[in-house]
């Protein structure tokens, strides 16, 4: 940011009202009169609020001092924080240069890793900022060797020991050695830019993960009841089983529909309606205070038995929807095909689960599993949610920093995805998933006669069980007892 004579200067009270107050694009830069820490003279602050194009609302800062020179910039968001973390993982290789041009957004919940350095830069050590690969590689060496001098006249242990690993991480810096960098953040308010988007990057593997209580803690949620400071309220009775008579199948569809998005009651209970509904305690996601949760099982035909949960917080006023499989982990994976061809297909029921992946071979897409997470929607809904969540994910697909032919290329992609909708030519839609829990339903009464949807099971690999956790899993003693009961039935 550089300075012009227009800038307005004003006193750090006006600037928080004026940003907060401002939600347009065009806003204005704010210049605040501040002390520099390192001489303790007065410098200058400004703050801009902005939006990156399709990632997140960003309040930028930049510090500066004309007596010591001192700079420093951060990047703090003004959104919300996101429903799930998020963990980015960069496998770079030696000799790769281009990987380190990639654009990087840090939180400051965000913490950063090299595994094979035994390296973290914890979120405190480097704030929200706005930066690159080789330039947050940068940042932690300089920061490393800032003191180095003072320590080898009082640790020359300590300071030969950071010497050593200061070369190593300049050596990643410099593209000289393989490493990984993993950016973590339990905001899920972080992002490194993929260069191949809308098509995967090999290098580049992105999931998202439910925050901890202690994360909420960290981010600023209360973790239990007895930090709000109120008295809790009355536990509602526990696994309450409320009979389906006596509610009715108008009054239970009304219970589920609620206490969520009425997207999952009306595709559900077009196959059938709950035989009861119960209602249990549970806590909000959100503020970690106590609330009610409703659940009923319920079988979709050709698919298997599902359960339904819908949670909603009175304080808070959050909502969230569940789709649990029921029954046992399926020992083969299923790849569902689909052949869109006419108006009829879109309006097909999809039950995508959280560890499908989405694959659309015109257009070259695919979407790993936990990419959407789990839904339950239709064809075109499925499209409208893919669309939209590439333009929130590559934050920098229309920034001003990006090429013009790369703008065209994202513009040419969505032009693509839109016309899948309009059916100007068949298309194929691929629901990959390895727990097969996902569905898409027929259009004829019996699964076999719907030629244009086909099903393929196969074998997981040992790398997919181990990602599922599926590896670790030791039946032996429940088999055992359960051996034990049969026998003692038969005698």
């Amino acid at each position: 940011m550089s300075d012009t004579g227009n800038d307005e200067q004003m006193d750090v009270g006006s600037v928080v009202e004026a940003v907060s107050a401002d939600h347009s694009f065009g806003a204005p830069l704010y210049v605040v009169e501040s002390m520099c820490m390192r001489c303790g003279k007065n410098g200058t602050t400004r703050f801009l609020l902005t939006l990156i194009p399709h990632f997140r609302k960003v309040l930028l800062s930049a510090f500066e001092c004309p007596h010591c020179g001192e700079r420093n910039n951060e990047v703090q968001f003004a959104g919300e924080i996101q429903p799930r973390g998020c963990s980015y993982r960069l496998e770079v290789s030696a000799g790769d240069d281009k990987i380190f041009d990639r654009q990087v957004v840090k939180s400051e919940s965000a913490t950063i890793k090299i595994p094979e350095l035994d390296f973290e830069i914890p979120p405190e050590a480097q704030r929200g900022s706005l930066s690159t690969v080789e330039g947050i590689l940068a940042r932690a060496a300089d920061e490393l060797s800032a003191l180095q001098e003072e320590r080898r006249k009082v640790d020359p242990k300590t300071a030969e020991a950071i010497d050593q690993f200061l070369s190593k991480l300049r050596a990643c810096a410099k593209a000289e050695s393989s490493f990984t960098f993993i950016l973590d953040d339990p905001a899920g308010n972080s992002f490194i830019e993929n260069p191949h988007a809308p098509s995967p990057d090999p290098f580049l593997h992105i999931k998202f993960y439910e925050r901890t209580p202690e994360q909420q803690a960290a981010l600023g949620y209360l973790s239990n009841s007895s930090q709000t400071g109120q008295p809790e309220r009355d536990h509602p009775p526990s696994a309450a089983a409320i009979p389906h008579g006596a509610i009715g199948a108008a009054a239970g569809h009304r219970a589920i529909a609620q206490s969520n998005s009425t997207d999952i009651s009306d595709n559900l209970f077009r196959y059938t309606a709950p035989e009861e509904v119960m209602t249990f305690p549970s806590t909000c996601g959100a503020c970690m205070k106590l609330c009610e949760t409703r659940m009923f099982v319920t079988k979709i035909p050709y698919f298997q038995e599902v359960i339904v949960m819908a949670s909603t917080c009175d304080d808070c006023g959050y909502r969230n929807s569940e789709l649990k499989p029921g029954g046992a982990i399926p020992i083969k994976g299923k790849k569902i095909i689909l052949s869109v061809r006419n108006i009829a297909d879109l309006s097909r029921d999809v039950i995508k689960s959280d560890t499908a992946g989405v694959k659309i071979p015109e257009l070259d897409l695919e979407l790993a599993g936990g990419t959407l997470g789990g839904m339950v929607t239709t064809v075109e809904g499925l499209v409208t949610q893919i669309k939209e969540s590439l333009a929130r994910v590559h934050g920098f697909s229309f920034g001003d920093s990006l090429d013009e032919s790369k703008k065209n290329k994202w513009r040419e992609f969505g032009s693509r995805l839109t016309k899948l909708l309009s059916l100007e030519e068949p298309w194929t839609l691929i629901l990959d998933d390895e727990l097969a829990n996902s569905f898409i339903s027929p259009v004829t009464d019996d699964i076999k006669d719907d030629h244009q949807l086909t099903y393929e099971e196969y074998e997981r690999s040992w790398e997919q069980n181990e990602e599922l956790g599926l590896n670790d899993i030791d039946t032996s003693s429940a088999d055992a007892a359960y051996e034990s009961t049969e026998t003692t039935k038969l005698t």
